[in-house]
């Protein structure tokens, strides 16, 4: 049976849980909290474009390169420079995130 003289929420427990969540809230400015956006829009819409980008050249690629095989090297240096539409977008992200 149940002690009634214990209570489940204890003055106790209440005020060690109210210490430890003040002292797990860091201070985040207002400033740091626009870069963490900025740095993740950078990275998910730079990924977004490279994956839209590698997507077209792809299939058009793939069609070409069944065609005409000489199409390959091309095809393959126009993919590289699409992907780095995404490297762009996180060294951004890294440079934001390191101010």
């Amino acid at each position: 049976m149940k002690d009634p003289s214990r209570s489940s929420t204890s003055p106790s427990i209440i005020s060690e849980d109210v210490i430890i969540a003040n002292a797990l809230s860091p201070e985040i400015t207002l400033f740091k909290s626009f870069l963490q956006l900025g740095a993740g829009l950078s990275v998910g819409l730079s990924g977004l474009a490279a994956g839209f980008a590698i997507g077209i050249v792809g299939d058009a690629g793939v069609r070409g390169t069944a065609q005409q095989p000489r199409l390959f090297v091309g095809m393959i240096l126009i993919l590289i420079f699409a992907e780095v539409l995404g490297l762009y977008g996180l060294i951004v992200a890294l440079i934001l995130s390191t101010k």
